[in-house]
């Protein structure tokens, strides 16, 4: 069995990492971390944990018993982590954002911090797993991509490589759960406050996640993007609508366009592509690993419009995470990850 650790076990990721990979066949969780909780039991925390002889231990001792060391903190806290990982030997999957860029003045100007370990951010690989699998296979360090770049890259890409749409003028509205929020207490997460309700935040090109969706669809189409991203909460626990506009820069029609998708994402087993007429809906992803995707054509104004959506709590997090996981240590990607999402 290959032996996990978890620093950062009690936010809403660890224990999505805990869920999926307690159940996983060829692993074992030997340690968790949480500085917020530390010397108790996991389920003196989350209750559906009841039994689990898992205590919130320290970070050195996380690291020391692990073979793989699995970082669900918020950014800034995993490039010293990491290199003492590493440094042991250690496979490092980092859920935030440390990694995510590899432009240093991008990472400055979004994030107001230097790279602290330049020569980590050389060696890791960005997990969009689906996009970067041969890299991922051989790496030791993986920058898990954030929840809206998962579900935003995955429904445009096929359409910006091929040339269907103009790449510098592409719209992103975006609407996820609230444990996209994560688990510390704020007002706007009160129930109070957010249900019955719909709001937008970080609108003018303020996301943090915009110069990760740019950054990365560049390398993989090595076309300039330019995105106007307006990301929305909605009150649900889970899951991400994403609604991406394009305009349409060739003669193609919609079948040819959905014969385009299938045929990137043919051998993928997280991705669906949705039949024509139908649409894709968080419910139908909500649990799951998978990554479902509908296409549109808008006649009368030219424009693609791909509806993407994901569970941001697994494709979106811990689910990727375990699938790079299970990509670096040679099992079938789909292990710990087989779950259909929920019929009701």
């Amino acid at each position: 069995m290959v032996k996990v650790s978890i620093i950062g076990a009690t936010g809403y990721v660890g224990a999505e990492l805990i869920r999926l990979l307690y159940t996983h066949s060829k692993v074992e969780i030997v340690a968790i971390s949480s500085n917020s909780f530390k010397d108790k039991y996991i389920d003196e925390v989350y209750e559906n944990f009841l039994g689990l002889n898992l205590v919130c231990g320290d970070e050195e001792s996380a690291i020391e018993k692990g073979d793989v060391i699995f970082i669900a903190l918020p950014h800034g806290f995993s490039e010293e982590i990491s290199k003492k990982a590493l440094n042991s030997g250690k496979i490092v999957i980092d859920m935030g954002a440390d990694f995510r860029l590899k432009n240093e003045e991008n990472y400055k100007k979004w994030y107001e911090k230097e790279f602290e370990c330049k020569n980590l951010h050389q060696l890791s690989s960005y997990g969009l797993t689906e996009l970067n699998r041969e890299r991922i296979k051989s790496s030791k360090l993986i920058a898990n991509p954030g929840c809206y770049p998962t579900c935003s890259i995955l429904g445009i890409y096929p359409a910006i490589n091929e040339g269907i749409i103009n790449e510098s003028n592409i719209i992103i509205d975006a609407k996820s759960g609230l444990t996209g929020a994560g688990r510390t207490l704020s007002l706007s997460s009160h129930y109070s406050q957010c249900n019955e309700d719909l709001t937008a935040y970080a609108l003018g090109g303020s996301h943090r996640h915009i110069p990760e969706i740019e950054e990365n669809l560049k390398f993989y189409t090595n076309k300039e993007v330019k995105i106007t991203f307006s990301p929305q909460l909605v009150p649900m626990n889970r899951g991400i609508f994403a609604t991406i506009y394009g305009d349409i820069t060739k003669a193609i029609s919609l079948e040819e366009i959905f014969e385009v998708y299938k045929k990137y994402y043919e051998k993928e087993k997280f991705i669906n592509i949705m039949p024509l007429g139908k649409y894709a809906k968080v419910k139908n992803v909500s649990m799951s690993n998978y990554c479902n995707i509908s296409l549109h054509v808008d006649e009368r104004t030219n424009k693609l419009i791909v509806c993407s959506t994901i569970d941001n709590m697994i494709k979106g997090a811990a689910g990727q995470a375990v699938q790079n996981m299970n990509l670096i240590l040679g099992f079938r990607e789909d292990l710990g990850l087989e779950a259909l999402s929920q019929s009701f």
